[in-house]
């Protein structure tokens, strides 16, 4: 739960370090570099198996995506609808694991993978930027963001299951190191070609005296939350830990609502009713 709130509120404050004009990729390499540093002082080893095995690679690059493209939604577009679409994520879960842990799909898998594709329909018909309805489909750089994080986060936990075999703390500095460098990839690409912002560190202007201990907070959350993550879902069934994960989606859109971050209307309810209903039912324990 702690893990969820965190995340659930994280939107925020990238949102305040990107009105000092700190893009969000910007912001997340910010955030994740001192956490690097963190676990590898502490762990020496993890770097090594990071460096030496090339299943926590991908998990390196599937949660650098997830970060980088759920960060940036969050800050550029409506929080409720983008964690909505982040949390299709169950969908694309089933179809990686029958791709690359060759599980079976059942009856039942395809009509949870039916309503999840109906709720995001329902989601993404539902007014946009432009403030009218639309087509089913991705209305806005923001909702490719949301739909990107979603995929990366099921190929990081499939990839997690595959290397389940592999020390902790080399997975967990693969997911740190992955938020900084696919980030920080993105920024400087698209800082070098113009469509965003070079961070103010660089220029004349300095940045407030809150905005290095705002990164420096939210990155020891984000490691505090990480670890709680991995004390819990050991000692949790999976369907538990699974359910409870979905309360960042309670979390971000009732402080989105409140904050004026994003709208909850009755589309978005009922679609996000159904892609919600999915996960759970994923997440649920099979009869024997």
């Amino acid at each position: 739960m702690f893990n969820s709130l965190v995340w659930g509120l994280s939107w925020w404050p990238f949102r305040q370090l990107e009105a000092q004009g700190l893009h969000p990729l910007w912001a997340t390499v910010l955030v994740y570099v001192p956490t690097v540093l963190v676990i590898v002082a502490a762990r020496p080893r993890a770097l090594a198996q990071l460096l030496h095995d090339r299943a926590l690679w991908v998990v390196m690059l599937a949660a650098g995506a997830t970060n980088a493209a759920f960060n940036w939604a969050a800050v550029i577009g409506d929080v409720v609808r983008v964690a909505l679409l982040f949390y299709l994520m169950p969908l694309w879960s089933m179809l990686l694991a029958r791709w690359l842990l060759k599980e079976s799909l059942t009856p039942m898998a395809g009509i949870r993978v039916a309503l999840a594709l109906l709720g995001a329909g329902i989601v993404l018909a539902a007014p946009g930027a432009g403030g009218a309805p639309g087509l089913p489909l991705p209305q806005s750089l923001a909702d490719w963001l949301g739909l990107v994080g979603g995929f990366a986060f099921a190929l990081n936990n499939v990839m997690l299951k595959r290397a389940a075999d592999r020390p902790e703390e080399g997975r967990v500095l693969a997911m740190f190191v992955g938020g900084a460098v696919v980030a920080g990839t993105l920024a400087v690409a698209l800082s070098a070609a113009g469509a965003i912002a070079w961070p103010l560190a660089v220029s004349a202007t300095p940045w407030p005296w809150w905005v290095p201990v705002m990164v420096l907070t939210l990155s020891a959350l984000l490691l505090c939350s990480n670890l709680a993550l991995q004390f819990g879902t050991v000692r949790l069934p999976m369907e538990v830990s699974s359910v409870l994960m979905l309360s960042e989606v309670l979390f971000a859109a009732v402080s989105a609502a409140l904050l004026g971050a994003g709208r909850i209307t009755f589309s978005l309810l009922v679609g996000g009713a159904l892609i919600v209903l999915t996960a759970a039912w994923a997440a649920r324990k099979p009869a024997h």
